[in-house]
């Protein structure tokens, strides 16, 4: 049973490439490590203290008493796929039913059974969540023992055991199927609520339709909403970029698949936040921020400005972010503009020295921290250079080409750093831990390998 849950995980992910957004493969390394829901949900011994109970609408078992249950052993649970239907399931356990026999005496019935079903995985119409349901509950008598008397005719034993244990035990032991699914449900309530990227805005993903089973595990589809925090959603951009599971991964293993456009669109939610005016003389190794300094890539600076000015720079950002991505290569597009001013004192106005465009390109290291995906950058290289106005007559602005990369290297990409720590949601289902996940960037997505261990 503890099998079903991770197969209900495997269940939640389907082979679809219809929109970018995320998929989530899950093989059987995931569901074998959910046989912990068996002892999360305690069902087993919740099974064996109701057993002895009267429920309703039970007829009691003829020939036996005061019927209970003890000595419920470990189960040892098997786990198959069902292409396009969920997973089966085989639940190996053994117990022993005591009570007062039709002899008189007290009896012992030690049991060992399998209990089979087909977990059909569907889509909640409510919810749009992910769930399980059993169907054709059975249970197959592997081994029976009994202490009743042995000059008994076999005959006679032989049909009170069978009659007696096929009352007994779907009604004990099918239900226990039912409450681990029920617990596994559960596991997916917060899958597609809302979560927050800082206070700018928050994603939620959003199951595309019902999971598909495959042979070799179940795969589902995000359609993930981002959203700002004014309510407006941001469309996912690059549909036409498909992406897809490389190969050369090993049977049975899972992973996660965020497309580029994808954190592209997250990204946006920090536009805002990428603007920035700076104002300090000294910065980092580059030389004193002054007009002296840029008198040596634009001569007039010296002539409009015999006396050496302080700086201030303002960056914007004014189209969305926008992330590529090679196999092995992410980079970051950023189009702005960059106005130099000279710096006053509180009160006085500014004076624009001049206003490029500029375009250029950040690489991008990625990495998870407490379940959320992190990004770190540095410049890759500036692309473009275009003069939009200046005060101090024309120039050539490529000129400035190495001053501007300094800049934004040793200004501005800590502030895109700064920014970037506040992370990205994950998917959160079945508490996966994705701080143990190998990434690798791969054709138009990034690649989470999940691991357990």
């Amino acid at each position: 049973m503890l099998r079903i849950l991770g197969l209900a995980l495997c269940s939640l992910l389907t082979c679809t490439q219809a929109e970018p957004g995320a998929l989530l493969r899950l093989g059987m390394d995931i569901m074998n490590q959910v046989q912990s829901a068996m002892d999360e949900s305690h069902i087993l011994e919740k099974m064996a203290a109701e057993a002895g109970k009267k429920q309703p609408g039970m007829k009691p078992v003829k020939g036996i008493t005061n019927l209970k249950v003890k000595d419920v052993q470990l189960p040892i649970i098997t786990l198959d796929f069902v292409p396009g239907v969920g997973i089966f399931q085989c639940v190996s356990t053994g117990m022993t039913i005591t009570g007062k026999s039709f002899m008189g005496g007290n009896m012992e019935i030690i049991v060992t059974l399998n209990i089979t079903a087909t977990n059909r995985l569907l889509q909640d119409e409510e919810t749009g969540l992910p769930v399980f349901k059993s169907e054709g509950c059975e249970v197959i008598l592997v081994n029976v023992k009994t202490n009743l008397p042995s000059n008994m005719l076999p005959k006679v034993v032989n049909k009170f055991l069978d009659s007696t244990l096929h009352k007994v035990l779907p009604g004990l032991m099918c239900p226990a199927i039912d409450a681990v699914l029920e617990y596994v449900n559960r596991k997916w309530t917060n899958l597609s609520d809302p979560m927050p990227v800082g206070q700018m805005g928050t994603i939620k993903y959003v199951l595309t339709f019902t999971p598909t089973t495959t042979a070799s595990y179940i795969q589902v589809d995000f359609s993930p909403v981002v959203q700002q925090q004014k309510g407006k959603t941001i469309k996912l951009a690059g549909a036409t970029e498909t992406f897809a599971f490389p190969e050369g991964y090993a049977e049975g293993s899972s992973q996660l698949l965020l497309s580029a456009a994808l954190l592209s669109s997250e990204l946006a939610l920090l536009q805002k936040s990428f603007h920035v005016n700076i104002q300090n003389t000294t910065i980092g190794e580059l030389p004193p921020q002054t007009t002296e300094t840029l008198a040596g890539f634009i001569p007039e600076m010296a002539v409009a400005y015999p006396k050496s000015k302080p700086l201030m720079a303002q960056i914007r950002i004014n189209k969305p972010p926008k992330i590529t991505m090679k196999t092995g290569k992410s980079l970051l597009h950023l189009h702005g503009t960059l106005e130099m001013f000279v710096a006053r004192r509180r009160g006085k106005t500014t004076t624009s020295l001049f206003r490029l465009e500029v375009h250029f390109n950040l690489k991008v290291q990625y990495s998870v921290h407490e379940n959320r995906l992190q990004m770190t950058t540095s410049l890759d290289r500036v692309l473009s250079l275009s003069r939009k106005s200046s005060s101090t007559g024309s120039f050539n602005e490529k000129d400035l080409t190495g001053f501007i990369t300094d800049y934004l290297e040793e200004a501005y990409i800590p502030v895109v750093n700064d920014v970037l720590q506040v992370g990205f949601p994950l998917p959160d289902f079945l508490a996966m831990n994705y701080n143990l996940a190998e990434l690798d960037i791969v054709e138009n997505a990034l690649m989470l390998d999940l691991k357990l261990e």
